[in-house]
């Protein structure tokens, strides 16, 4: 098994979960990157997984479904016009003979939902190195219980978030939470990384718990307080 980032507008990953000669997509933003991997790669498409409905990681679809009409799309229900197989959360699908897990992870967008196979978690914009994405819908409750979910998740669990904001984040834990050693050694680490135009990506569970403000806000209170300065960063 490997797990492949493609890099997409302007700071998305789409993800590539390949087990021998077969491929799933993760949120497909755009169709260019995957239909140029899918030319040069000798791999069979098993899938299109997405995590929830922005035009970021859905916009690719159709064009790969007009050149793969028998791929099938999993997703949740507010993904519908693409959706030919709905999930739901603490579901599992069989997909390349393995059991891939369907996690809540909404806040960001209602139905946002993360999957995790074996021990990889692609979880869209529910969580980032060091960040989680906004919560458009309003409803911090229900972030805040996403990355308690999140948490309770072994911690070799690796971390695949869809988009490139690990070193503003860190910025931001490090403006936060001064004092943290690990906010400091992994900013030092993100900043090599992309000065070399390398992923920072993934991080682990056990590392977004000793970096993640928000993963480490001691109550819901604490987590809309740093949600909204966040915002404003």
């Amino acid at each position: 098994m490997t797990v492949i980032a493609l890099k997409a507008l302007s700071d998305n990953y789409i993800w590539l979960y390949q087990k021998n000669q077969d491929l799933v997509v993760i949120d497909p933003g755009e169709a260019q990157p995957v239909l140029e991997y899918l030319s040069n790669h000798q791999v069979h498409l098993a899938a299109i997984l997405l995590t929830h409905d922005h035009a970021d990681h859905t916009d690719g679809v159709k064009v790969i479904l007009d050149q793969y009409p028998a791929c099938p799309v999993y997703g949740p229900k507010e993904c519908g016009r693409f959706v030919e197989n709905i999930v739901q959360p603490n579901e599992e699908f069989s997909l390349l003979a393995e059991k891939w897990q369907v996690i809540a992870a909404s806040g960001h967008t209602n139905g946002h939902i993360a999957y995790l196979i074996n021990q990889d978690l692609f979880c869209g914009d529910a969580l980032f190195m060091a960040g989680c994405g906004r919560v458009f819908t309003g409803d911090y409750p229900a972030q805040y219980q996403t990355l308690e979910n999140f948490a309770e998740l072994a911690d070799d669990v690796k971390v695949y978030a869809a988009h490139e904001y690990s070193e503003t984040n860190l910025r931001f834990a490090q403006e936060v939470d001064p004092t943290n050693p690990d906010v400091s050694s992994a900013l030092k680490k993100v900043k090599e990384q992309r000065q070399q135009d390398r992923p920072t990506l993934p991080s682990t569970i056990q590392l977004e718990k000793r970096i993640n403000p928000f993963m480490r806000a001691k109550n819901l209170a604490e987590f809309i307080e740093l949600r909204k300065k966040r915002d404003n960063f």
